[in-house]
Formats: C-alpha cells, structure tokens, sequence
C-alpha cells in the first residue's frame, strides 16, 4: 500500500518508495502502473504522475486526478512556480554551509557505459540551491531546492557542483555497501493553484537515513 500525503478533487501526493519505477521497466517487473487503480479512490480515471522521480528516490510525487488538472500542473513545473525540496547524502564532508550549483546538463551515450548527463556549457540550464545541514562519519546530509527539473539534476549537480557524488549512486559515483540505492529523497512539494489553496506535501524521512544517523530537523 503506497502512502498518501495530500488529497483532494484534482490531485493526490503519493509517497513514492525508493526502488518503485514509475512506469514498467523494459525487462518486466513492478512499477506505480501496478498501483494506479488502487489510487483512483473512487474516480474513475486512473491518476497520471505529473513529474518524474528516479527509481531510487523515495518521497512526494504528484499525480493529477483528470485531465484539466494535468495541464495546470504541467504548466506550474514548466513555469518553475512549483518549491521542491530534496534531501540527499553524499559521500564526502561538503566545508561551505550553502551555496547556488548553476550547472549547464546535456545527455550523453556510448556503448560501454549507456547514457548519462553531464556538465556542459551548451548544454541545457540548470540550477539548484543547496544547504548543508549535517555532517557524520564522513557523510554529509544536504538540502537541495532544484529551481530546474532537468533529468539526474541533483545527482549530476552533487557530483559535479559540490565534489561528492550521492551516496550510493553507481552512475555519478560508486555503489555503497552501506545503502542499497542513490540515497536522495524528495522531501517536501509545494504546487501553488489559482483561486485555491496550494497543494502542500511532506514525506518524513526514510528509514534508511536515519538508519545513517541523520533526522530532518
């Protein structure tokens, strides 16, 4: 059963777990596909997820619950109007308190390693405002506001911006015996509505961070 952190006509916030897909892999398997008619909760449509999270990050995600809401929704993420806030740990002590990543992404392949974004001038832009908030056994506890939502953003812009890739990541930096995924959570979504309340979401901590010793306070 997959948690429900905000409801109402238009919209739900689902707390995705880490490790679900949003849509069914290539080679078969579970997904949120699996889930939808459980989460149309009496509507007739099944809801349609408005933005993307990676398979390994857990935490709030918002599905539109009929097809007006879609393009409303869509529109606040492509106007940059929607506040996200990640937490994620990477691997290594991050020395500044705080700071802006304004990273240009493009997306690169090659036989041998797949695809993969990196830092690149002509690339597409990309910003994220980050803050660290704890430092543990020589892991750091970092906030992220992506102001862009372009694809890997946080974990490219970890690697890149800040020198310490996700702990756990095998793309931008290595697997950790540790954890068993990229240990990135989205942990609050702010969708603002004209002539309603915005939609307001906050997913608590997942237990393999504090399994870490860290807590979000």
């Amino acid at each position: 059963m997959i948690d429900i952190l905000f409801e109402d006509g238009e919209a739900l916030v689902i707390d995705k777990p880490a490790g679900l897909p949003i849509e069914t892999p290539r080679r078969g398997g579970a997904s949120l596909e699996d889930h939808l008619d459980a989460l149309k909760l009496g509507f007739q449509r099944q809801p349609v997820p408005v933005h993307r999270l990676d398979t390994d990050t857990s935490g709030c995600l918002l599905l539109a619950r009929n097809p007006k809401a879609l393009k409303r929704f869509n529109a606040a993420f492509e106007n940059r109007l929607v506040a996200k806030r990640y937490l994620g740990i990477v691997a290594g002590e991050i020395a500044e308190t705080e700071g802006t990543i304004d990273l240009a992404l493009s997306k690169i392949s090659s036989a041998e390693k797949g695809w993969r974004m990196i830092a690149a001038k002509k690339g597409k832009p990309s910003v994220t405002h980050w803050r660290k908030l704890a430092v543990m056994d020589g892991l750091t506890l970092v906030e992220f506001r992506p102001e862009t939502g372009r694809t890997h953003q946080i974990r490219i812009h970890a690697q890149a911006g800040l020198g310490a890739a996700l702990l756990g990541d095998p793309v931008y930096g290595r697997k950790d015996p540790r954890v068993s995924r990229t240990m990135l959570h989205a942990s609050t979504l702010t969708v603002p509505r004209e002539g309603k309340p915005p939609i307001e979401a906050t997913s608590s901590l997942p237990e393999d961070f504090t399994r870490l010793g860290f807590s979000d306070e």
